[in-house]
């Protein structure tokens, strides 16, 4: 199914009305707000709308996790990163630096052991 993902809510409402298939994703800190009227308007166009507040995402390297901390976040959601590898192959440098970019942008690097359902790998 594509995930149409939406940043605003002119933005949602041009793409629950322009009846895009798949499911249109409120990523935005108002969506909770707005999460109601638009899903039941997504019914009435066909279209499925979805508010979530939390990304689950499993890290598969630790270049993956570098990668993804070191670039702009682009969604308001707190994100699990789930390290499916040894922590310990990093240095402890490294690890210091990117716990601190997880921190400041609101996530948590958790173990792999923890993951149940992952909404988004990252590799």
């Amino acid at each position: 199914m594509t995930v149409h993902v939406a940043h605003n809510r002119a933005n949602a409402l041009e793409q629950i009305t322009s009846q895009v298939a798949g499911t249109v994703d409120l990523d935005y800190e108002a969506g909770w707000e707005d999460a109601l009227e638009l899903g039941r308007l997504g019914q009435k166009y066909g279209v499925a709308v979805q508010f979530r507040t939390l990304e689950h995402i499993a890290v598969r390297t630790p270049e993956a996790l570098a990668q993804g901390l070191r670039t702009p976040k682009n969604t308001f959601r707190q994100r699990h990163l789930y390290c499916l590898f040894d922590l310990t192959l990093m240095t402890d440098a490294l690890l210091t630096e990117l716990e601190a970019r997880a921190i400041e942008h609101g996530d948590y690097i958790l173990g792999g052991q923890l993951l149940k359902e992952a909404t988004l790998v990252w590799e």
